[in-house]
């Protein structure tokens, strides 16, 4: 039979990892069409699952013990192949990583996400991925800039301790060796989000109550993170707060751009990129994506809504499994999808859908290639 299938899910948030997600709708697309060649590709759109698109497309593991977003000692894993590694914030200083899920919305620092980098710049690589996403912090990366050699110092000169809170105190900041730990490394940050660091769009107002900030805590967020910014601009010389993806990972976008000299890329852009889907895709007859839900927000740059694009350009179809369906036909379809099926639609109801997830998505696979490929 000639032309391949090419399944490139993301994740299906709180119930299948993408790896399972693409096993299980190749598995339905061989029964269907038996003796198809079916490529798995599991993708990410830059957050929590970058790290296991990575290692699937053939990334090598490296495993560091960090300091999670409390300062508490946690395993976390980085991706490396050749002189590229990848990096997911969410390993070292995401909301998962929290002890016992109690948020500390005040205290939450990035300075394992840094120790991160640190390790990937000590195996000799030149690029480093940094995916945001699922963040527990709103520190605007200070802790991440600390980790590689940037001193926060308060009025008494004394270090400043982690957290978002603490930057109110800041009165100087010393950049130590880290023009010297990053010589030669590009960092690229893989981010969906355009909101600038302070203001009613920042990373404290809009995200500071996912992680556990009240009315009160914003506030002195909100100041911490101000006081940050200036700080970084006397220092560099330049004022990044406003950019687009500043506020991304509660200011780990900031301190990205104004003092790793990142630069920013849509996110699925980036991967797509990185797990080589333009040669996946190349002389495939069909492609297979989804994610947990499909809805509005898939479409302004989430992960199915990439691969579509993608494939489009490869003169591809391409259809979507998602958990749930909430995109009108004509929305789906005006996104490229030539088809589209949700495992809630395939269930008795939404607790069977989760419960049966890899079996529903093993079905869905099945009657999307029966339909288009047959």
């Amino acid at each position: 039979m000639r032309g391949h299938v090419v399944v490139a899910p993301d994740k299906f948030k709180g119930s299948l990892e993408g790896a399972e997600v693409a096993a299980r709708i190749a598995a339905g697309v061989r029964r269907a069409v038996p003796g198809v060649e079916v490529r798995e590709l599991p993708v990410a759109d830059g957050g929590e699952g970058t790290l296991a698109a990575a290692l699937a497309a053939g990334f090598s593991r490296v495993e560091v013990k960090v300091a999670g977003p409390t300062g508490l000692p946690v395993v976390a894993g980085l991706a490396v192949k050749g002189e590229t590694a990848v990096v997911e914030l969410a390993q070292a200083s995401g909301l998962a990583r929290l002890p016992g899920g109690r948020t500390a919305p005040l205290a939450a620092g990035s300075y394992g996400v840094g120790r991160l980098i640190a390790k990937a710049v000590s195996l000799g690589v030149t690029r480093v991925v940094l995916g945001l996403g699922g963040s527990a912090c709103t520190d605007g990366g200070a802790g991440m800039v600390q980790a590689l050699g940037v001193e926060l110092y308060d009025a008494d000169g004394a270090p400043l301790p982690p957290g978002g809170a603490a930057l109110r105190r800041l009165a100087r900041v010393e950049p130590g060796p880290l023009a010297e730990v990053l010589r030669g490394v590009h960092v690229i940050v893989a981010c969906d989000v355009d909101n600038p660091l302070l203001g009613p769009r920042g990373a404290a107002a809009v995200y500071g109550p996912q992680k556990g900030a009240d009315a009160a805590d914003l506030l002195v967020l909100e100041e911490g993170l101000t006081r940050w910014a200036d700080a970084v601009a006397e220092l560099t010389g330049r004022d990044v707060r406003d950019a687009p993806g500043a506020g991304a990972a509660g200011g780990v976008g900031f301190a990205a751009l104004a003092l790793l000299g990142a630069t920013m890329r849509p996110g699925i852009e980036l991967l797509l990129e990185l797990l080589g889907f333009e040669q996946a895709v190349r002389g495939a007859r069909l492609v297979v994506t989804g994610e947990g839900c499909l809805d509005a927000q898939t479409l302004h740059g989430k992960a199915p809504a990439g691969v579509a694009a993608a494939a489009a350009r490869a003169g591809v179809r391409v259809a979507a499994v998602a958990g749930r369906l909430e995109l009108a036909e004509r929305e789906w379809r005006a996104a490229g999808f030539a088809e589209a099926l949700a495992l809630a639609d395939l269930a008795a109801d939404p607790a069977d859908s989760m419960a049966r997830a890899g079996e529903l998505a093993e079905l869905a696979g099945e009657r999307l290639a029966a339909a288009l490929l047959t």
